[in-house]
């Protein structure tokens, strides 16, 4: 084979394995220490390609980072959307393919407009510039970021900080610096140690304690899905979330039902719910996950404090699983498919977090957790982030252990234990340093107790967001930028 042509079919399988590795340094594998190296791989074909080719392999980087770290998705939709398997393989693809888009962009991009001139700061800025974008572009998708598998690494003390996009910024540039150093520019030895040698001098925790740890008990149903919206699965509902609270041998300061435990509305489950809180000791709250409807026909996603009655409402909606994007051209194609059309609204962006037993809790519903923005700014007000979730949609697949890891940073960076409360799994409690002090088996009936300490005080991510990550990205970038077009 020629070498142009042998140049072309490796360096897309190359991106393609690229993207396989960043999928195995997260969660279940946490082969942390692939993910620069995925990162250079890719960085080290980039200089002679144009911006075309460069967005192909953009493309091919996301075909093998979707393909096989958002797999779970076929089980969402064939193994509880109801849809047959080809539909489900070509709805998957299509998914795949799509994501796939924001990489091929970023790279073309970054060929286009960038230059050879500190390609090693320009790719590490470009990456995270693409991430940001990710995030909010149509509703955004943060899943699988470059730095999500960085909690357990010696980078992680880089998290609270900069958060997420500054441990995916450090990566990329820890990979490019990698590439740089095996073609024995020598230079980049120094940098590329600083990075990594820095977390050390770092503080172990910005954040203290804000009273005496609260006893908290999740309860987790693991309630079969395809039936779980029957009259059937309703009774089930009930009858399995008031014996797991009728059979708590201790006095928690706070019980805990996951997200939608009862799959009914709020005014419907009132009942229930009292009859759970006479089950209880005076002075232990009751929290649920559970839907709930105004006068207007409005439907939200919700988690009630029973007692006080006070809601907060999911903010940040799942694109075609809580609401339908783009509803009035796909309407037709949803009709055509015979899938389910959802109608949920979202809770208004300013929702303090829950007084509960003497603390501040901020939430974060399911699909909520994985924005870092949106927990920071929970974070700012509460002693203690809550994510009710029910992963009963992933199945047995990688899905539910990516999202706790999520979880788990969240935590690190804002300093503030998270209480974890699922359907099937996995449910945990997180500490303010990220590391899971005790989980529930998968797949299971179980009742998990423990203890979590409220914190005070802000982490340096908590006080900022992201945007200042963002705005090094930008600034990382401009100095690459050709000045003059190119001649043909």
């Amino acid at each position: 084979m020629p070498p142009s042509r042998l140049h072309r079919t490796l360096g897309p399988l190359a991106a393609i394995a690229a993207g396989v590795l960043t999928t195995l340094s997260a969660a279940p594998f946490h082969l942390w220490w692939l993910a620069p190296v995925a990162a250079g791989l890719l960085y080290a074909g980039l200089p002679s390609l144009n911006a075309r080719q460069a967005a192909w392999r953009g493309w091919c980087y996301g075909l093998g980072l979707f393909g096989t770290g958002a797999s779970w998705v076929y089980v969402s939709i064939h193994d509880y959307g109801y849809t047959g398997m080809p539909l489900a393989l070509g709805l998957t693809a299509l998914f795949v393919a799509a994501l796939a888009l924001f990489f091929a962009v970023t790279l073309g991009l970054y060929r286009r407009l960038c230059g050879p001139r500190l390609s090693v700061l320009t790719f590490a800025g470009a990456w995270v510039l693409g991430e940001a974008l990710r995030t909010w572009l149509f509703t955004g998708f943060p899943w699988l970021l470059l730095g999500s598998g960085q909690v357990d690494s010696p980078l992680a003390s880089w998290a609270p900080i900069g958060g997420v996009y500054l441990l995916s910024l450090l990566v990329a540039l820890s990979g490019a610096l990698g590439v740089a150093l095996l073609r024995r520019r020598w230079w980049s030895a120094l940098p590329l140690a600083v990075l990594w040698l820095i977390p050390l001098a770092l503080p172990g925790q910005w954040t203290t304690p804000a009273g005496e740890p609260l006893r908290v008990a999740l309860l987790q149903g693991n309630l079969p899905q395809l039936i779980k919206w029957t009259q059937e699965g309703q009774r089930q509902a009930a009858n399995t979330y008031l014996s797991l609270t009728a059979e708590l041998d201790h006095e928690p300061d706070l019980v805990i039902w996951p997200e939608a435990a009862l799959p009914m509305f709020a005014d419907q489950a009132q009942p229930i719910l009292e009859r759970a809180q006479t089950l209880l000791p005076p002075e232990t709250a009751l929290l649920t996950g559970i839907l709930t409807r105004d006068e207007a026909g409005h439907f939200y996603n919700g988690v009630l404090e029973v007692n006080s009655e006070d809601t907060y409402l999911k903010r940040h909606l799942v694109p075609f699983g809580e609401y339908l994007p783009l509803e009035s051209l796909l309407r037709g194609a949803i009709a055509f498919f015979d899938l389910p059309m959802p109608a949920m609204t979202p809770g208004p962006d300013d929702q303090a977090p829950l007084e509960v037993a003497g603390t501040r809790i901020g939430n974060a519903i399911c699909y909520e957790i994985i924005y870092a923005d949106l927990v920071a700014a929970q974070a700012r007000q509460a002693n203690v982030i809550l994510t009710v979730s029910n992963d009963t949609w992933f199945g047995a697949s990688i899905g539910p252990l990516q999202h706790l890891q999520m979880a788990r940073l969240r935590a690190l960076e804002n300093g503030r234990p998270v209480i974890r409360a699922t359907s099937n799994g996995v449910t945990a409690l997180i500490d303010a340093q990220g590391k899971v002090t005790d989980r529930a088996p998968q797949f299971e009936i179980a009742t998990l107790t423990g203890e979590v300490t409220p914190m005070e005080g802000l982490t340096p991510f908590s006080r900022t967001g992201s945007w200042p990550v963002w705005l090094l990205g930008a600034l990382l970038v401009l100095p690459g930028l050709r000045l003059r077009r190119r001649k043909p």
